[in-house]
């Protein structure tokens, strides 16, 4: 098949797809079209109208009788006209947003339900520009250039119909002279379309780059490298600006074409037209109404490249947002058909667990380990050991490529996900925390706390003091990534936020290792309330977390070799954990 070929039906695929996912789109669509076709039928009806007026009521002495039935029989026809076009409009700006706010909804849902592997192995700005700008040009295509296009098509279809009436032969130059074109600019429709997917996919790049230059500005700074970061985004201004530039200039060549045959339509028709008048075969007031329609006519051919400049650019936002929605979640929601974990505290199993990021090495070989419910356990180890990767499968954020996770002898893939995350709660390195107070932060955990439980709360963890030496309390705005609190600060509120939620099974991914030493012996002590009765799992590089333990598991590049108290592991001075708890004595001398 030839590439034009394969592109075109690759565009109407993608058209058939993305229509199919508006539904709403078909609501109404009869009651549109009618209003669509009375309008254009509206249009069609004013050359006939001037016709009569000319031959009717001027051509052979003038008869205002006839002049004033023709003026008020066309005002008519122009409020009707006007109105219904008024309506259609209103019709279909009502329904394509509708439709596109469903589409950005589910698009941003699948983005959020794709595995952490997915997000990572793609720029954060150009999976936002999936739900952001691409969205926004299929909209913007609906709304203005569907109207557009909806209209011209049934005006060419009726104005066709009206001038085959009047002449054949004019509407045979008419054709004559829009075929060329109507053929040039198929061939640059088809180009236009690979030059708008290749803008789509470079305005992608760079809302990445804008994001990451926004998100690292403290890094930028600090090492100095604001001209390096300044290249890099004028290199991706710059490679947008040429696709965006190179699809402009296919399209203003489209737009040429029609100008050059709409100009060899009127003047073929101006030649003829006073031919056939001169013979009699057509009157005065026929010929006019014949310009009339060809401007009719023109018109929309004149405006064909500009439609298909939205129509492509829509086409590769859309193809962009369906290539996402195609991602199948590695990590997938059983739904319905899940199951419920049994009630009380949870114990876990891994049975045979291996797993490797995709195209990598094993991170995990062959782990196997159970742990008790209401037990605390302290997961040790080297940087790049597999201490997170094991957190990570045991909260499913990640499932392993090998074995089984399994939480009170229920397989982890069959939980549902809301079931899992009510009682499994994680808490990340980085204290995640969004652009609000830190009341509403914590509350994303229990929104149905007041103040006085959250303080209550803060007072539980011992950190009433540090709540009151904030500048408003509860109320204190934190930032967007709490970027107005400190790094052990956020952790603060993380951990507050862990502790509302009340999860039978808590994962602590080193979620003290950003604060302060003195801080952290309160954490420590507050931690013991908070890890009494509940299965606690802590990811940790601080000596006093395994310390604190009940059992303390070593991993060494993606293996368990050791595990028991603290105690009777650091009587082996040469063992990993041995070495492990001698480098945590140095660095607290």
């Amino acid at each position: 098949m030839a590439p034009e070929a394969t592109a075109e039906e690759s565009t109407w695929r993608t058209l058939r797809r993305g229509l199919a996912l508006s539904p709403e789109l078909r609501v109404g669509l009869a009651g549109t079209l009618g209003l669509a076709l009375v309008y254009m039928v509206g249009r069609a009806a004013v050359p006939v109208a001037v016709q009569q007026g000319i031959d009717n009521g001027i051509a052979g002495g003038l008869r205002l009788d006839v002049v004033w039935t023709v003026v008020t029989v066309t005002a008519a026809v122009l409020v009707v006209t006007t109105t219904c076009g008024y309506l259609m409009m209103r019709r279909l700006f009502t329904v394509s947003e509708t439709a596109l706010s469903n589409v950005r909804v589910r698009a941003f849902r699948h983005v959020h339900d794709l595995s952490m592997l997915h997000q990572q192995s793609e720029r954060r700005g150009s999976l936002v520009s999936r739900v952001t700008s691409d969205v926004d040009q299929i909209t913007q295509f609906l709304q203005w250039g569907g109207v557009i296009l909806l209209i011209n098509i049934g005006q060419l279809v009726v104005t066709t119909a009206v001038m085959l009436a009047y002449s054949w032969q004019l509407t045979l130059v008419v054709y004559a002279a829009f075929g060329p074109a109507v053929f040039v600019i198929r061939l640059l429709q088809r180009r236009l379309a690979g030059a708008y997917g290749v803008v789509r996919q470079r305005t992608g790049t760079l809302l990445g780059a804008i994001a990451e230059s926004v998100v690292g500005a403290p890094v930028i700074r600090a090492y100095g490298i604001s001209g390096r970061t300044a290249r890099r985004l004028d290199e991706a201004i710059d490679n947008q600006r040429q696709a965006q530039q190179r699809a402009i200039r296919i399209s203003i060549l489209g737009s040429s074409v029609g100008e050059i045959a709409a100009g060899l339509a009127l003047a073929g028709v101006v030649v003829l037209g006073v031919l056939l008048g001169a013979d009699r075969t057509l009157s005065i007031g026929e010929v006019t109404a014949f310009l009339f329609l060809v401007t009719l006519f023109v018109q929309p051919v004149q405006i064909a490249t500009e439609v298909l400049n939205e129509a492509q650019n829509a086409i590769a936002g859309w193809r962009r947002v369906l290539d996402v929605l195609d991602v199948a979640p590695d990590v997938a929601d059983p739904g319905e058909s899940g199951r419920e974990l049994p009630p009380g505290p949870l114990d876990i199993r891994f049975v045979a667990v291996g797993f490797a990021y995709p195209g990598g090495a094993p991170v995990l070989h062959d782990i196997s380990v159970e742990i008790p419910a209401k037990s605390r356990v302290a997961v040790v180890g080297e940087t790049g050991s597999g201490k997170t990767t094991f957190a990570k499968l045991l909260t499913r954020l990640m499932d392993p490529t090998e074995g089984d996770v399994l939480l009170s002898g229920m397989p982890l893939r069959e939980v549902r996900f809301g079931a899992l995350r009510s009682r499994v709660v994680m808490v990340p390195q980085d204290g995640f925390l969004f652009d609000a107070t830190v009341a509403e932060n914590v509350r994303f955990a229990r929104p149905d706390l007041t103040d006085e439980q959250l303080t209550a709360t803060f007072v539980e963890l011992g950190l009433a003091d540090w709540l009151d030496g904030l500048p408003a309390g509860l109320d204190t705005a934190v930032g967007e990534r709490g970027e107005a609190l400190s790094v052990g600060e956020r952790q603060l509120v993380a951990l507050a936020r862990a502790y509302v939620a009340d999860p039978d099974l808590l994962v602590l991914d080193e979620a003290t290792s950003a604060v302060d030493p003195a801080t952290e012996l309160r954490l420590q002590r507050t931690l013991d309330t908070v890890t009494r009765g509940r299965t606690t799992l802590a990811i940790a590089h601080r000596l006093s977390t395994a310390q604190a333990a009940d059992e303390v598991i070593v991993v060494d590049r993606g293996r368990i070799v050791q595990r028991g108290a603290h105690e009777e592991l650091v009587r082996d001075a040469e063992s990993v954990y041995g070495q492990l708890y001698a480098s945590w004595l140095e660095q607290t001398r």
